[in-house]
């Protein structure tokens, strides 16, 4: 249930959904996402579909990684990427495939822990990963050329806008409960351009670490 076929099968329906990013499509092919979920569920990890990764969160469904991670090339070959939210640690290791070096943040120690050790069961050594607020970003290695935020915020943090680059791109679901925006922000200088390009239900980006 976890061969290489049943993964490629995967890649193919995503492609056939409009997914057009070769470089995205290879990585998603690369990434066992088995090993990103419980062993109770690895039977169902190449379904099209959101998985629950406890502590009321989930590992995102694939077209929608493919998908922000597609939005975030698009701007460029970003080298230097922050992503808020680590959960399973699955889309911080497609990222990891395609640029140099990725931060990470997650709020939940206990998933944290968890991402970190499949990180290194996949043997990605250009992720840093930190248990810490979202909201507040990683200004310690700030600009990023990308920042990648996988649950929604009511509107985005000033402290992640601050902490994006010239020239960089922001990807984020934005929005109340139940429906977000999928939303792109990309700076020039000191202004930023906005827009939306699809609707999308994500966890809420909540403040704080637990």
């Amino acid at each position: 249930m976890t061969s290489q076929r049943t993964q490629d099968r995967l890649v193919d329906a995503l492609a056939r959904q409009g997914v057009g990013d070769g470089r995205v499509l290879s990585a998603l092919r690369e990434v066992p996402r088995h090993l990103f979920v419980d062993e109770a569920l690895a039977s169902r990890a190449y379904e099209n579909t959101p998985l629950p990764i406890g502590e009321g969160q989930t590992i995102s469904q694939p077209w929608v990684v493919a998908r922000m991670t597609e939005l975030l090339l698009e701007a460029g070959d970003p080298q230097r990427v922050l992503e808020i939210g680590t959960g399973s640690g699955y889309q911080a290791a497609v990222l990891a495939r395609l640029v140099p070096q990725v931060y990470t943040v997650e709020r939940l120690g206990s998933l944290m822990c968890k991402a970190r050790e499949r990180l290194r069961r996949a043997q990605l050594t250009n992720i840093r990963i930190r248990h810490g607020d979202g909201f507040e970003g990683w200004p310690a290695h700030a600009p990023y050329d990308g920042i990648l935020v996988t649950a929604a915020p009511e509107a985005l943090p000033e402290a992640l806008l601050e902490q994006l680059g010239d020239g960089g791109r922001l990807v984020a679901p934005v929005g109340g409960a139940g429906y977000q925006e999928l939303t792109v922000v990309d700076r020039d200088g000191v202004h930023l351009r906005q827009r939306r390009v699809a609707g999308v239900s994500f966890v809420p980006m909540r403040q704080g670490c637990a």
